[in-house]
């Protein structure tokens, strides 16, 4: 079958079409703040606006069907066009003069990364910085799961893309029908989005900081409006809580938070996936919180740091922090958390393995895969002892098909594989095995702070240019879980069958 390259320059065009008009907001926002490059940005949507336009009236007589593999390429070079295109409002304002830069930027914006190439955040315009932080709020639930809502009055099916867009292993769907099920995920999103602006507002923000930050937060981005990320209101600690808070929220399965709404709580504490992410934060800050206390200066670690509630509180509060920013992939820093003991640099290390829960804005290997491999690992010796038997691995009280124990095995093997490669083209760079361990594992998971020369406290403005590239390939492909993107270089996809 011959791909229908139509509907996906279509596609793509309307895609462009969004871009330009979030572009027109931040050119608003820059016009409300007036500072100084609202025609820059206003143009930028424009034109970006136009190009989309006229791609879709060019493409507009196209058989009205989609496949996966054409699901695969329209999310894949979707992602791509996006970023390409939102590079515009760094350039046309000259915040990122060159290309590779803002790329990178804007690539890491898309793909909830947070890694930055820039060294002084806080002086860039406030419609600069908007738009920064609205490539997260895009990318975190999906600019092609937004877009699905509106495909029927396009006459196309959107199953398709929601399966490229979100392969992971659980099916869970809200509604039976996907652009419904895209509206909820959208409207639960925008929610909690508005009310931690609202509680961050309350807590002290400025409103435009608020606002950014909880985009950042329900994204699990990470990009902030102050170069000290947000230990710089570690002097207050209620705004900390309020974004540990919803970084809690927006690593765990958004489908949970669909039943919390409807008054069904015991799905939520049934959800095994749930349960063991919940397990796993718990356990994890207390190990943080003892070391911390027991052996770490927690005051050198971090600026801006009177203790406001005591100290047992502040190690508690940094530990959950950073421990919960790194497991759902945020990248958010209350301080430095290479600076502790060997022992939690190694530790954080091995949290950036870890991943939310599937279903979420996080990226990473995510807690449900983690599950069903434990889970297959010890069914292994049971099976080693009675070879005849069929054991099943179950989740959630239910049989797993073993073609989904298979697809987990091989995710986990190809991550493994990538992030092993990753670190290896680091290191052709001249990068040290420590930096480039950290940064193949931090691009590959979404999460933004790396180790050695690009950790919490420094930024990759040191990254080479194609060492940029590279990072800004691993960052799509973890953000699209490997199988999206991986499988257009295979030649059979590319056969007309």
């Amino acid at each position: 079958m011959k791909l229908n390259y139509k509907i996906i320059f279509h596609f793509l065009g309307l895609l462009l079409v969004f871009n330009g008009g979030f572009m027109l907001l931040a050119s608003l926002v820059s016009f409300l703040y007036n500072d100084g490059v609202t025609l820059q940005i206003f143009f930028a949507g424009l034109f970006t606006i136009i190009i989309g336009i006229v791609t879709m009236l060019l493409t507009a007589k196209h058989k009205k069907e989609m496949n996966k593999r054409e699901g695969y390429i329209v999310v894949t070079f979707g992602w791509i066009i996006m970023s390409l295109s939102g590079t515009l409002p760094y350039v046309l304002t000259e915040s990122i003069p060159t290309f590779t830069n803002a790329f990178f930027e804007t690539m890491s914006g898309y793909t909830t990364t947070g890694a930055s190439i820039l060294n002084d955040i806080e002086i860039l315009p406030e419609g600069v910085l908007f738009w920064r932080s609205t490539t997260h709020w895009i990318g975190g639930m999906g600019i092609i799961v937004l877009a699905i809502a509106i495909l029927p009055l396009l006459g196309i099916g959107g199953m398709q893309l929601f399966a490229a867009e979100a392969p992971g292993p659980s099916g869970d769907k809200l509604h039976p029908r996907i652009t419904d099920t895209a509206k909820r995920l959208w409207l639960i999103y925008f929610g909690y989005t508005a009310a931690e602006t609202l509680l961050l507002k309350l807590a002290g923000m400025s409103f435009f900081d608020a606002i950014n930050h909880s985009m950042a937060t329900l994204s699990t981005g990470g990009f902030s409006t102050k170069n000290a990320s947000v230990a710089y209101w570690n002097n207050e600690p209620v705004i900390q809580y309020i974004i540990i808070l919803f970084m809690f929220l927006a690593g765990s399965n958004f489908v949970l938070s669909y039943f919390a709404f409807k008054g069904r709580v015991q799905k939520i504490i049934q959800d095994e996936e749930f349960s063991l992410y919940f397990k796993f934060v718990v356990v994890f800050t207390v190990i943080a919180a003892l070391v911390i206390y027991f052996q770490a200066d927690i005051s050198k670690s971090t600026i801006n740091h009177p203790m406001v509630w005591g100290e047992g509180e502040s190690v508690f509060r940094h530990a959950l922090f950073q421990v919960l920013s790194v497991i759902t992939t945020t990248g958010f820093i209350s301080a430095d958390y290479t600076l502790w003991t060997p022992f939690l640099v190694v530790f954080f290390f091995g949290l950036m393995f870890l991943g939310g829960s599937a279903g979420s804005t996080s990226g990473g290997v995510k807690v449900v895969r983690h599950l069903i491999l434990i889970k297959n690992g010890f069914l292994e010796f049971k099976r080693t002892l009675h070879p005849n038997a069929i054991i099943p691995v179950r989740y959630n009280n239910k049989a797993i098909n073993r073609f989904i124990v298979f697809n987990v095995l091989a995710f986990f093997i190809l991550y493994m594989l990538s992030f092993i490669i990753g670190a290896l083209v680091f290191s052709m760079f001249n990068i040290d095995f420590e930096s480039a361990i950290g940064l193949s594992a931090s691009s590959l998971g979404n999460i933004g702070p790396a180790l050695g020369n690009f950790g919490p406290v420094n930024n990759y403005a040191a990254l080479p240019p194609l060492a940029q590239w590279w990072s800004s390939f691993l960052m799509l492909i973890g953000r699209l879980e490997l199988f999206t993107v991986l499988i257009l270089f295979t030649p059979f996809f590319w056969r007309n069958r």
